[in-house]
């Protein structure tokens, strides 16, 4: 009896020194996110942390909407960006699975009559973002309705980047064109499936396609920072918020339940999910650390697989560790929130493991010049023969949306080498970049031959 007491009171002991330390916890999150959010201007920021697949942090702060005053709850309902893409990559494995779908099938199989660039573009270019195709071009009327046949036919007359396989570029019409081709596939809107094969088998009763004429309850607003005034989001037309790249209204309760199918394999076998989040080969061997709509990367040597959204004064981020059994959400509403660094800087909070850990420099001023160089580039001032030829195409690509967004970002904060390493006598570096509203980081590598065979920004 007395050995049944005593574990009783070790039991209780032990409950109560946990509830200490996860109340401690959730104290360290709550200080990190308003702090954050006071930094970065942000109104509202939904947050859900899953731990050893248990709901650890659901919770909101700030306003859904700021001119009524609407806190930010767990139902708050919000815009995916391009966190939408993995829902995307989702249901094409699931199609591969019923053999509706080939992964390495030309996508003229699925939409006819092709441009001649396309024609061997296949299913896996466009989930992996190696198709060369593009983004939506600068004169795109986002302001304009346009049936599914119409966008696809102005993506056909933009000249594509590269040929298949060859390299990676982020491709926004790529994921429209996956959504084009689930619904030759299906018969139906791609949105339909979503619901019919994704959103209600989960439970996630509240995720759908955007849609601003019906009623949503808990809606949250996005907003825009304009010379540090917050200001309503960009309108822009309905059937540009329908498309396949990233339309969904999300919150972070059914992304508890999107994590944890992820995580039991209730939609996919597991050999289709270790493709989604393997890194993709390209023509020539190499691999680039993007798998199906999902990112992968490590931190100090812990994998990762994320993503990050961005549309119409929304950000989103997810962010899964699968070796330390935690998931971090985040959904915010200012088109300037860095969410990375807001779902990183709370993994870091719940498992010291996953904190950035800072490298010693060896060689400061040559990081000191790669900033420069990285400068130099942004305003296509570059001496172009420290690249290779390859390198060179690139960077000189004054159709680089990317590097004409970081020249909005305005002065860098601090430029950290984070990772060094040598392989094959090349030497590959990685740059932590922070400005004042969102991290990026620089991955370069210089060859045997002292010349740069790669330099790519990355958002975090």
């Amino acid at each position: 009896m007395k050995r049944q007491l005593n574990l009783a009171l070790f039991l209780i002991v032990t409950a109560a020194i946990s509830a200490v330390g996860q109340e401690s916890l959730v104290s360290k999150v709550d200080e990190f996110i308003k702090a954050e959010m006071q930094k970065q201007k942000i109104p509202g920021v939904s947050l859900a942390v899953v731990k050893d697949g248990r709901p650890l942090i659901v919770k909101g702060y700030g306003y859904a909407n700021l001119e009524h005053q609407v806190p930010v709850k767990p139902e708050t309902v919000f815009q995916s960006g391009s966190v939408g893409k993995q829902f995307t990559a989702t249901a094409v494995m699931m199609l591969v699975e019923e053999g509706k779908i080939g992964l390495d099938e030309k996508i003229s199989k699925y939409l006819g009559d092709v441009p001649e660039t396309w024609a061997n573009i296949t299913i896996r270019h466009l989930l992996s973002h190696t198709s060369g195709m593009t983004d939506y071009p600068t004169d795109f009327d986002f302001r304009r309705d346009y049936t599914e046949d119409e966008i696809l036919k102005r993506a056909k007359e933009i000249p594509v980047a590269f040929k298949p396989g060859e390299k990676w570029q982020y491709s926004n019409l790529g994921y429209v064109t996956l959504g084009v081709i689930i619904g030759k596939v299906t018969g139906k809107f791609y949105g339909e499936f979503f619901q019919e094969r994704m959103f209600k088998p989960l439970g996630m009763t509240t995720s759908r396609i955007i849609n601003e004429a019906d009623l949503i309850p808990n809606r949250a607003s996005g907003y825009r920072l304009v010379n540090g005034e917050v200001k309503n989001q960009e309108w822009v037309s309905p059937t540009v918020n329908t498309t396949a790249d990233g339309s969904l209204y999300l919150t972070a309760l059914d992304m508890i339940k999107w994590d944890e199918a992820l995580m039991t394999g209730k939609l996919l076998k597991k050999t289709s999910f270790d493709e989604m989040w393997s890194p993709i080969k390209l023509n020539d061997g190499t691999t680039h650390p993007y798998g199906f709509g999902w990112g992968i990367r490590s931190v100090n040597g812990h994998r990762v697989i994320e993503h990050g959204g961005a549309w119409q004064g929304f950000k989103a981020h997810i962010a899964r560790f699968p070796d330390n059994k935690l998931t971090v959400i985040v959904f915010a509403n200012l088109a300037q929130t860095n969410q990375g660094k807001l779902a990183n800087g709370v993994a870091g909070i719940i498992d010291s493991e996953l904190k950035r850990k800072p490298i010693p420099d060896p060689e400061p001023e040559f990081t000191a010049k790669t900033r420069e160089l990285l400068l130099a580039v942004l305003d296509a001032k570059a001496d172009v023969t420290r690249f290779t030829p390859e390198v060179q195409k690139v960077i000189t690509d004054q159709k680089d949306r990317l590097a004409a967004f970081v020249k909005t970002l305005g002065d860098i904060k601090s430029f950290e080498l984070i990772a060094q390493s040598v392989a094959a006598g090349e030497i590959n570096y990685r740059y932590q970049i922070e400005y004042s509203g969102m991290s990026l980081f620089l991955e370069m590598t210089v060859n045997k031959g002292g010349k740069i065979s790669r330099f790519a920004l990355q958002p975090e």
